[in-house]
């Protein structure tokens, strides 16, 4: 039946909306300690810039087979054209509104010879505060435009800007007759009524101000979160632990983790999840059957390395084993 649910996903059209970040990875080896300061030196070798945040999201969605619009904001630098290569590359329409600036997170990446590269630093630009009322309330106008052309609408809010007030209001009206799937790191609150929401287990804690270091505490936050919320769904991500399902209908269930426990890398796996879970309720699948789907989709990804997606064919593949 799953399977089903993934060969249905090609007939999708989903919209997703957030914060469109480029991942931008610099690639070097190390050579010595400086003279100047206590620090390694990294002889540059390459880099490149993948689609992260919403746009991972996007991508996710894309590579499951699913005809994806993205909604969010670029600047009219370096970045924000690299973004624009990558969406259209990826096959996915770009809803773009001019900002002063593209959210930008640059990783550095080094090791000696013959070793494995390690992240050794992290550097991010783009909006430190509210996004300029131009671009809110042209964002506003534009996701009011794109709601009516889509079955389902993922958010993925990463907290620079975007998921504003302007934004919300419409999300909220959208969230009462259509598919919404949520996922934000600090403003899950303050989207109600969704489909879906996706914290992992410390922006549950956060929420709710509860422990979740047990299962019965787990359950009870999840509980409280699903009444703070107003939503159908609740998808709690645990790491190794799996998943936990919570809905107004039944009690919670809980997903081991798919796979091997030990994942080589987590960046963007969130991303991973909401779009999966998003694409397969649209597909049809129940919320659990979405879940399940979700997290052979999440196991996956978190064995490739870097911001990455998981496609509708590797999806099938891994069912098939089971």
């Amino acid at each position: 039946m799953l399977g089903n649910v993934v060969r249905r996903m090609g007939r999708v059209r989903a919209l997703v909306v957030g914060d469109l970040v480029a991942d931008q990875y610099v690639y070097g080896q190390t050579e010595r300690i400086s003279r100047e300061a206590p620090v390694l030196i990294v002889r540059y070798q390459s880099d490149e810039v993948k689609l992260g945040g919403a746009a991972n999201a996007a991508a996710n969605a894309a590579s499951l087979g699913a005809r994806v619009t993205a909604l969010g904001v670029l600047g009219d630098d370096d970045a924000g054209a690299a973004m624009r290569g990558l969406f259209s590359g990826a096959g996915i329409a770009l809803k773009a509104v001019r900002a002063p600036a593209t959210e930008t997170k640059t990783r550095v990446l080094a090791g000696g010879v013959s070793t494995t590269r390690q992240q050794m630093l992290r550097i991010d630009r783009g909006a430190t505060g509210p996004l300029p009322d131009k671009v809110r309330a042209g964002l506003r106008a534009a996701l009011k435009a794109q709601l009516k052309k889509h079955d389902v609408v993922i958010v993925s809010d990463y907290g620079a800007g975007v998921i504003c007030e302007e934004t919300r209001a419409e999300l909220r009206s959208f969230g009462r007759r259509g598919l919404l799937c949520v996922d934000s790191r600090f403003g899950l609150d303050l989207v109600r009524g969704a489909t879906m929401c996706k914290p992992n287990e410390p922006e549950l804690a956060a929420l709710t101000d509860m422990p979740v270091g047990t299962g019965s505490e787990l359950i009870r936050a999840g509980r409280r979160a699903l009444e703070m919320l107003g939503c159908q769904t609740l998808l709690v991500t645990r790491g190794k632990k799996g998943m936990a399902v919570f809905s107004k209908k039944e009690g919670p269930v809980f997903l081991p983790v798919h796979g091997p426990e030990n994942a080589v890398d987590v960046t963007g796996a969130g991303d991973t999840v909401v779009a999966t879970y998003a694409v397969a309720l649209a597909a049809g699948a129940g919320p659990l059957e979405a879940a399940q789907l979700a997290n052979v989709a999440g196991a996956l990804k978190v064995q490739k390395s870097g911001t990455a997606t998981v496609s509708a064919a590797e999806l099938k593949a891994e069912l098939e084993k089971a």
